[in-house]
């Protein structure tokens, strides 16, 4: 091991000694490869293995239908990316790429640093790694060079964002890596956004293919989202919701069993609306008569400084305050 390679796994120990973990998505993955798995970021880099064949096969045939969804995705992806030295991967719930596209020059780099159909990529098997801390975190991440936990794998830049079935469950992740040691973080923020679009458009394809009799509604979303998806029966009655959907609108397993009307539905929402627009015209009142001094406003509403100030925040009402407040 040379010496970067040490250091790189002594700056780990630092970091985790210091509890680190408490204070970074990145450390607390360190944490779960060293604490949970049992990893040593010092380690030699092992023998790339893969799984047979047929393991492969018996992997992919429960998600023929998500691959199929991914296949234009991940088309577009590559012919983004392609040409700057980046492969793009789709690996199961497992961490284990199932589908994969690149450019054939290089392919012979992408096997030898396993990223390849059939190599497991799971923070068991390699630690702090793109599709590995995405399935463990259910959200995106990028993980760039020395971010990773092995120092054997800190030349790579890795940027994946998890996908979910029809039922809001994790089904795979979708994956762009590269080893180049010129990609920047900038043009990694832009491939990041590349793979997150990539997955909800997946997430929305398999939802449609899930309820292919159903009228497919759009719920609103203040980010104006295209993946807040609603799946409406003949009879107006709410019988599936993408993921995203579950969580903008607080839907519960009840929601969604068949017997909840899209119009209640609409109906709570305007109920929210309305009760935040009264809580608004409140505290709005309330800084008016305070001309705006949040500790004076907080006492004529009986209740806290710090409490007020969320409540300006989540309202939208914080230019109100007083620079004094």
């Amino acid at each position: 091991m040379d010496r970067s390679d040490e250091r790189h796994a002594q700056h780990i120990r630092d970091t985790l000694a210091a509890d680190g973990a408490a204070r970074s998505v990145i450390a607390a993955s360190w944490h779960r490869s060293q604490e949970l798995y049992k990893l040593d970021p010092a380690a030699p880099r092992p023998p790339v293995w893969r799984l047979t064949e047929r393991e492969i096969a018996e992997a992919r045939q429960p998600l023929e239908p998500l691959i199929a969804c991914a296949e234009s995705a991940m088309d577009r992806l590559h012919a983004a990316v392609g040409g700057v030295g980046c492969c793009v991967l789709l690996a199961d719930r497992n961490g284990v790429p199932l589908e994969r596209r690149g450019a054939a020059g290089d392919d012979a780099t992408f096997s030898a640093w396993g990223l390849w159909i059939g190599t497991p990529w799971s923070e068991g098997n390699q630690g702090t790694n793109g599709i590995g801390t995405a399935i463990a975190e259910q959200r995106p991440v990028t993980i760039h060079r020395d971010q990773h936990f092995f120092s054997c794998n800190a030349l790579l830049s890795c940027t994946s964002s998890p996908i979910h079935d029809a039922d809001g469950q994790l089904a795979a992740v979708i994956d762009v890596s590269s080893c180049r040691a010129d990609l920047t973080e900038g043009f990694l923020t832009l491939i990041a956004q590349s793979v997150v679009d990539a997955a909800r458009r997946i997430e929305c394809d398999l939802f449609r293919r899930a309820f292919p009799q159903s009228r497919i509604i759009l719920a609103p979303s203040p980010e104006g989202r295209a993946d807040t998806l609603l799946a409406v029966d003949g009879h107006e009655l709410i019988v599936g919701a993408t993921r995203a959907a579950r969580q903008l609108l607080g839907l519960s397993a009840a929601d969604l069993d068949g017997r909840t009307p899209i119009g209640d539905l609409i109906a709570r929402e305007q109920e929210a609306d309305d009760l935040a627009a009264g809580e608004r015209a409140v505290v709005q009142r309330a800084l008016a008569r305070a001309r705006g001094n949040v500790s004076h406003a907080a006492e004529l509403l009986g209740i806290s400084r710090a409490t007020l100030h969320r409540k300006l925040n989540k309202l939208g009402l914080h230019e109100l305050r007083t620079v004094h407040a």
